[in-house]
């Protein structure tokens, strides 16, 4: 089906939210709350434990017995309250990723409490459009020293609705931040995975909204996380890859198959590096990413770095392309920023 459609259903016995683009699938969000209580977005209140001199931050004790590392532990001690956002997932055992810049999210705008004044998305290129949004994020920031961000959306939607919605968001903020003293708690949770639909793709605005019972077998999603959970993905002329998850790095194989000719493991991992980024993005993996792509010639490496530089640009998830190892793999860092797709599936057949 050609298009956007946004499609609203279930994964894993929870809800979830597809986002397909022409019949592929783009992104996908999950409701990973039964594994991770507290989900990325989330705001807390805790209390740090210990000071890291060595690796200068603070573990943080948090709510549903979890506990949290915050990398920056500048003007902490030891027992004291603070609110903070979790802002990423952890591996089994490891500490909750916390962030100490709360960021409240809605459709049209954020909320930036401590980064003060109105900034309008650079997207927004119509000047008149843009002293309009700033002289509406004043108004509703009334003079608080919170900062707002307000979305490109924002400049296809009336301004009663704008302030309908940010105002709240403001006034939320304000309650929260009253709040920082005392023991462990969750003061504000993630948006479930169709309302973070709503906020994360209104620009541009889906030609449809499905939803329904089967929404996701009627509109290929369950097809496509069927194929997700397998390692091996089939590329143009014959060629494949494997991306296989260990506890220490993903590792991301591409073969050229049948395909004989001078421009075979260059056109193949073209391929894989085109789709790699979405890939990742929808198994839900990151951290250290190894790939070992089909032997080339040094001299098309300079080729696929363009390649790469190009579709992680645009990627909203922070990934730092590291480059070559001296044995010819490529390696790249991604942030964890959700719990994987086979976790979540082994979760449900648990």
């Amino acid at each position: 089906m050609k298009g956007r459609q946004v499609v609203l259903g279930h994964l894993a016995g929870a809800r979830a939210a597809a986002l397909m683009i022409d019949g592929q699938l783009q992104d996908l969000i999950a409701d990973s709350r039964a594994l991770a209580p507290l989900a990325r977005g989330a705001i807390c209140r805790g209390v740090t434990e210990r000071l890291m001199k060595g690796q200068g931050g603070v573990f943080v004790r948090l709510p549903e017995g979890q506990r949290g590392f915050l990398r920056d532990r500048s003007g902490l001690r030891e027992g004291q309250a603070m609110l903070v956002q979790i802002a990423g997932v952890a591996e089994d055992g490891k500490a909750v990723p916390l962030s100490p810049r709360l960021l409240f999210r809605g459709r049209h705008g954020l909320v930036t409490p401590g980064a003060p004044g109105v900034n309008v998305s650079r997207r927004v290129r119509d000047s008149e459009m843009r002293g309009m949004l700033e002289a509406t994020g004043l108004g509703i920031l009334d003079g608080r020293t919170h900062g707002l961000i307000m979305r490109s959306v924002a400049a296809q939607a009336d301004t009663a609705e704008i302030i309908a919605e940010l105002k709240p968001l403001v006034e939320l903020a304000d309650r929260i931040l009253s709040e920082a003293e005392g023991q462990p708690e969750l003061l504000l949770d993630a948006p479930d995975p169709w309302e973070q639909s709503w906020m994360d793709w209104a620009d541009p605005a889906p030609d449809a909204v499905e939803d329904g019972p089967d929404s996701f077998d009627r509109f290929g999603v369950t097809d496509a996380v069927d194929a997700l959970l397998r390692a091996r993905i089939d590329l143009p002329a014959g060629a494949s890859a494997f991306i296989e998850p260990t506890r220490a790095l993903v590792a991301v194989d591409v073969n050229t198959g049948s395909d004989t000719s001078p421009a075979a493991a260059l056109k193949a991992n073209i391929a894989l590096a085109r789709d790699l980024p979405r890939q990742l993005r929808l198994r839900g993996l990151g951290g250290q990413v190894v790939v070992d792509f089909a032997p080339m010639p040094k001299r098309d490496r300079a080729t696929l770095d363009q390649v790469l530089r190009s579709v992680f640009r645009g990627e909203g998830t922070e990934t730092t392309l590291i480059g070559w190892t001296a044995m010819g793999l490529y390696e790249l860092n991604r942030k964890r920023d959700r719990v994987s797709l086979s976790r979540l599936a082994a979760g449900a057949r648990a």
